[in-house]
């Protein structure tokens, strides 16, 4: 990595040089003050660009990721800049790849991350260089109605900022030969160097492998979130889980951590309900079975009490709909393209007192819940790490969808 243009590396140097100075405590050593210091310029990283969306398969011969040099500019006021550990690839990368939710190009994809802070940018509190650092994939303005709620999940304004690819002031950060290249979710982590807004970031535990930590950035988050926080699980209550991949799973351990009566994994692949199985489902069914839901309905005296659906497939949550019981909840934490639709009986949603239930980022509060998760994940009670299928390089990135696709894979994460 290295600078662009000297003079305004230069200009840049003295500009932050004695901004740091005027606001740096007076115990700061002088060499946390130069590290602070040195990264006030543009530089070059390497990243994954997608400059095309839905190039056919297999990404090992069409390369929708070209690993590329490109350049970074410092954090502004508020920001932060990551050196990312790792990245796990997760399901909504895969489909800014095929178009199915499309994005502003060129993009660098990745949102599900871990790092360390290399530098911090003006009015930053709360983090500095050497902390270890989580995402989350929605930044919060603190200050729109959701955020004031209690939801900072679905903040306008970083809403707005996620579907421009920008960062939450509106502008980007990366750029290429004079053209600008969007951030996925304000995260852009497929790359060395990231600059996030620090409402986004979580400080957690030094400990904690980053391989393991960057899943809960995205797939812990959501899936535990969804049976913790959305569906509020009880002790001894029946749960069902459609869609084993790492939200899934996630969810899956969320149920068992909670104290569930009874655990229903429900998958196509074989491989994933044996992993189920060994995560703690009590009972599994392959959903390619015709009778799957009545199997179910029958094995839980009527139906479960509630029914997490992660497939992002909307014969998915019709599916996981059928099979909860009266009175009964249905929490659907999958994304599938906007165009999708589902068909649900309205009598049984009135008549049985039924709920249905959205949930963005598992309605979780990431400053508060992601230090709670790894929590349980220190202590045992939350095994997350066994969800990772293996670590790759940045030349494996392509193949590695190829294995999302096919749903061969669980988390697979880029370690760096």
């Amino acid at each position: 990595m290295r600078p662009v243009g000297p003079l305004q590396g230069f200009l840049n140097y003295q500009l932050i040089h004695a901004s740091f100075a005027v606001r740096a405590p007076v115990w700061l050593p002088y060499s946390c003050m130069l590290l602070a210091t040195q990264w006030r310029q543009t530089v070059k990283i390497k990243a994954a660009v997608l400059r095309e969306s839905g190039r056919p398969r297999p990404y090992t011969e069409s390369l929708p990721l070209g690993i590329e040099e490109v350049e970074l500019d410092p954090p502004m006021t508020g920001e932060v800049l990551v050196q990312i550990k790792a990245v796990g690839l997760c399901h909504s990368d895969l489909v800014a790849i095929t178009g199915e939710r499309g994005k502003p190009l060129p993009i660098v994809i990745g949102h599900e991350a871990a790092g360390i802070v290399a530098e911090v940018g003006p009015e930053v509190d709360g983090f500095a260089p050497g902390d270890h650092v989580v995402p989350s994939f929605v930044a919060n303005c603190g200050r729109c109605d959701m955020c004031r709620e209690g939801r900072p999940a679905l903040c306008q304004p970083a809403s707005v900022a996620n579907s421009s690819g920008t960062l939450m002031d509106g502008t980007t950060r990366l750029h290429h030969n004079g053209s600008r290249i969007h951030h996925h979710s304000g995260v852009a982590a497929f790359a060395e160097y990231a600059v996030i807004s620090q409402s986004a970031l979580v400080k957690i535990d030094r400990s904690v492998p980053f391989e393991h930590a960057a899943l809960f950035g995205c797939a812990v988050i959501t899936g535990v979130g969804a049976v913790i926080n959305t569906a509020d699980v009880s002790p001894g209550q029946s749960v069902a889980v459609v869609g084993l991949g790492g939200v899934g799973l996630s969810s899956l351990l969320a149920a068992k951590a909670a104290g569930a009566g009874k655990i229903i994994a429900v998958d196509v692949q074989d491989a994933k309900l044996e992993l189920a199985r060994d995560l703690g489902a009590h009972e599994t069914f392959n959903a390619t079975d015709p009778d799957c839901v009545a199997r179910i309905r029958a094995a839980t005296d009527g139906g479960v009490h509630i029914a997490v659906e992660t497939a992002g497939a909307p014969r998915a949550l019709e599916s996981a709909y059928q099979m909860t019981r009266r009175g009964g909840t249905t929490v659907t934490a999958g994304l599938p393209g906007p165009e999708a639709t589902i068909t649900l009986q309205h009598f049984s949603l009135a008549g049985e007192e039924r709920s249905l239930k959205g949930s963005y980022m598992g309605s979780c509060v990431p400053s508060r819940d992601i230090p709670r998760y790894i929590g349980l994940f220190q202590d045992g009670r939350l095994p997350v790490d066994r969800l990772m299928s293996r670590s790759i390089s940045f030349d494996e990135l392509n193949g590695a969808f190829d294995r999302l696709a096919d749903v061969n894979t669980v988390r697979e994460v880029l370690v760096l």
